[in-house]
């Protein structure tokens, strides 16, 4: 079972190489929605990594990709970082359970 990278800037995929994982780069939804149905019909992919900016960008798409699919499809921060606030797993925690950490 392998992983693969779909983002939509030249340094992450250097550095996603770099670490041994196939990717493509995809700048317009058009791309990204190819390359993703490509890459779901093939069985040995197991995780399927995006970039953040398409969840920003295509949350539909990037919510249907997560919730009806197999491999299993996580967004990664790119270069830039991640655009989420600092404790957002308590705070996912909090909200999951209704308790405070």
């Amino acid at each position: 079972m392998k992983m693969y990278v779909i983002c939509d800037n030249n340094d992450t995929l250097t550095g996603m190489r770099l670490a041994g994982v196939e990717g493509e780069k995809a700048f317009t939804r058009q791309e990204f929605e190819e390359a993703a149905e490509r890459i779901l019909k093939d069985r040995t992919v197991g995780i399927l990594m995006i970039t953040e900016g398409y969840g920003k960008r295509f949350p539909d798409l990037v919510n249907e990709l997560k919730m009806n699919n197999e491999p299993l499809v996580i967004e990664i921060p790119d270069r830039h970082g991640t655009g989420r606030k600092p404790n957002f797993i308590t705070s996912y925690i909090n909200e999951a359970i209704g308790v405070k950490l």
